[in-house]
């Protein structure tokens, strides 16, 4: 008898779960520049859920462990009243989860501290371990603080704290394997700091002192001399850089250099852009029949989404150049600069953060003004941060300064910075108001830290970019998309019968085709209006055939999107903008980029048409060559052009951002009454200097 025997079953293994890991730190310590060289493009980017601040979550590897970063906003304490704040707050207590990650509090809290300015890191430390999590500190810019002669024992100051300490550089990549180690088995820790804030920075300060007291000792000489050079460096450079009249030299030939290399630098890749989708264009045109789907695929999704991804090597270039410039420290010294000329406005410097933000998003900027102690200043740089310009006025700024100055990148490096310093104008001018009326009061004194200087990372401003190029063509792809397919649905029906000139057009066309009359003959009775434009063309029927076929096209076209729904609605609202010189084609755009700025270049490339050579022009060339409904007097003449691009640097267009602001305001009815009052006042100031610009250049 034989007896079988069965080898117990093993049930399948759980699939595992990564370690969470929050990553959080004051601002300018190295965070963002950590994050990306643990991580590099193995990140997604979101918001946190129910708010505006952004989200990055990110995957790293080390051996067989799998670790989720959760990059937190950067904060100096955990304490204040600031959206920053509570979302650290809420991610390390559990009731918030970073997108795609589940709801709990993290395994893990990596605390990055600046290496070079310990003592002030240290209470957010200390605000970390009071909350019995398991804490690690990564000594970022350990390489900095070498070349400084700042001295810090990572041991000693893990005897200290009582939990790991791993000196690291974001920026050379030391030590990060070490910090990965760790980070897979962090042992609680088992020191409490006091349970007030008040204790906590006195443990911060006496942490400090017992652990560089050993570290000092032992610094040497050559360590205290390399430590007084950097910062006699320093200071030499920060007199020149804040000086009242230096400085400000100083900042005005960064932004020309900045807004110059963005027009001079990304013009190839925009051509390049252009290119592909003018073929991509023609091949469909050639390979598909003719009829609604081509005319869907052609004019409505390819014109739509080509005429927006066009500018995206120069956002991506300006993206870029900024993150250089923040990771340098030298955006700090600007805040300083720039708060003795806000100081007349009734703005301080703590003002100045907000309003830089608002430069990439007014969104965030009305976010970051909780950090103004004042309410009343704060409700003011809340009103005006919208005047600064925001990226989703960039591609409406290139259209515009590229119509006005085509082929001169200098000019228009200069029309842009005008644009910036315009909005920056108007928004101090109507704070100088609301300050002096509705809000009255004076600046505040303003105490701000001055970050190292230091190299910036190639690599913290290639992820940077890389972010926003994307998040720039997510929306082309999604919501700049739908856009543009209402619009070609409104401009396209109802259909209408072809207009006698063109289908006599057509007529003389298929005449020539079949030899039946003469070219000579096609010109003199058809061809009258046109002889000036057939000059040097030569005289083969096929070449004229060709000429009178697109001129019937472009007459066609006219009159359908003259007779649209869409036109009819641009009719409707044009005597509204005609004092500004705008057609009801300008109008329809105008009205469209409340949903969103960029939507502008988008509108004009699928409700215009070019000359008539519109079939081998780009989309660019074709709002460059657009005409009113009369098909000769040119829609963006100098005058119009130059009110139009006044208009949009002025003007509130934007939901979300009016959003925000009555929520921040104080919500209820009091914040819709503060956003109803925005949106009047800039509306109000754009149009009128729109006028005022269109009237005097006409």
């Amino acid at each position: 008898m034989t007896t079988a025997t069965h080898e117990p079953e093993h049930p399948p293994a759980a699939p595992q779960i990564p370690t969470r890991v929050a990553l959080v730190g004051n601002p300018n310590t190295g965070k963002t520049t950590l994050f990306n060289a643990l991580c590099g493009l193995r990140h997604k980017t979101g918001n946190f859920p129910g708010t505006t601040q952004e989200a990055r979550v990110g995957r790293l590897r080390h051996t067989s462990q799998s670790i989720d970063l959760i990059d937190l906003p950067g904060i100096y304490s955990l304490e204040l009243d600031l959206s920053e704040s509570e979302i650290a707050r809420r991610v390390l207590a559990g009731s918030l989860a970073a997108p795609g990650m589940i709801q709990a509090a993290p395994d893990t809290v990596c605390v990055v501290v600046d290496a070079t300015n310990l003592e002030r890191n240290l209470v957010l430390v200390g605000e970390v371990l009071r909350r019995r999590l398991p804490t690690i500190i990564a000594l970022n810019m350990i390489d900095l603080a070498r070349k400084r002669g700042v001295a810090v024992d990572p041991a000693q100051l893990a005897q200290e704290l009582g939990c790991p300490v791993v000196a690291v550089s974001g920026r050379t990549g030391e030590g990060l394997d070490d910090l990965c180690k760790q980070k897979s088995h962090v042992p609680l820790n088992n020191r409490t700091p006091p349970n007030t804030q008040e204790g906590v920075e006195a443990w911060a300060s006496q942490t400090f002192v017992a652990a560089m007291a050993r570290t000092r000792a032992h610094a040497g000489k050559r360590d205290t001399t390399q430590a007084a050079k950097a910062s006699q460096r320093t200071d030499r450079i920060d007199r020149v850089l804040t000086h009242p009249v230096l400085g400000l030299a100083f900042f005005a030939a960064v932004m020309f250099g900045l807004f110059y290399s963005i027009f001079s630098l990304a013009a190839i890749p925009m051509g390049l852009i252009e290119t592909i989708f003018g073929s991509l264009t023609t091949w469909l045109q050639a390979k598909l029949p003719p009829g609604i789907l081509t005319d869907f695929i052609t004019s409505g999704v390819i014109a739509g989404v080509g005429s927006t991804l066009v500018f995206l090597p120069q956002i991506m270039l300006l993206f870029f150049l900024i993150s250089l410039l923040e990771d340098t420290g030298y955006f700090a010294r600007a805040a300083f600069l720039v708060d003795r000329f806000m100081r007349p406005f009734g703005l301080s410097g703590y003002a100045f953060v907000p309003l830089l933000s608002s430069h990439a998003c007014a969104l965030p900027g009305i976010m970051a003004t909780r950090a103004i102690p004042d309410t009343k200043e704060r409700l003011a740089a809340i009103l005006v941060a919208p005047f600064m310009s925001c990226s989703a006025r960039i591609p409406v700024y290139v259209l515009l300064t590229t119509l006005l100055f085509p082929g001169k990148p200098a000019m228009q490096a200069l029309a842009f910075i005008g644009c910036y310093a315009l909005g920056a104008a108007a928004g101090m001018f109507s704070a100088l108001i609301a300050r002096r009326t509705i809000l009255k009061g004076k600046a505040r004194a303003m105490a701000l830290e001055l970050p190292t200087y230091k190299m910036p990372s190639i690599k913290t401003a290639l992820m940077t970019t890389w972010d926003r190029g994307l998040m720039f063509t997510k929306k082309a792809g999604t919501m700049i998309l739908a856009i543009c397919i209402v619009l070609w649905w409104l401009s396209s029906y109802p259909k209408l019968p072809t207009p006698a000139k063109a289908q006599q057009y057509h007529e003389v066309a298929d005449q020539l085709d079949a030899g039946t009359i003469t070219a000579f003959d096609a010109r003199n009775q058809t061809f009258g209006p046109l002889h000036g434009e057939l000059k040097g063309r030569g005289e083969q029927p096929s070449h004229l055939s060709m000429l009178l076929r697109r001129e019937a096209d472009a007459i066609y076209g006219r009159e359908v999107t003259s007779n649209s729904f869409l036109g009819r609605i641009g009719k409707t609202i044009q005597p509204v903008f005609a004092p500004l010189g705008y057609d009801w084609q300008l109008s329809i755009g105008v009205l469209a980029s409340f949903a969103a700025r960029e939507v502008f270049a988008s509108t004009m490339a699928v409700i215009t048409t070019g000359s008539d050579d519109a079939e081998s022009e780009t989309a660019m060339q074709r709002i460059a060559t657009a005409t009113r409904a009369d098909g000769v007097t040119p829609i963006f003449t100098p005058a119009v052009s130059w009110s139009l691009l006044v208009y949009f640097v002025l003007a509130m267009q934007c939901l979300p951002t009016l959003a925000v602001t009555a929520k921040e305001s104080g919500g209820g009815s009091a914040g819709l009454k503060w956003a109803a009052l925005q949106l009047i006042w800039m509306c109000g100031i754009a149009y009128v200097a729109a006028l005022i610009v269109y009237q005097v250049l006409s």
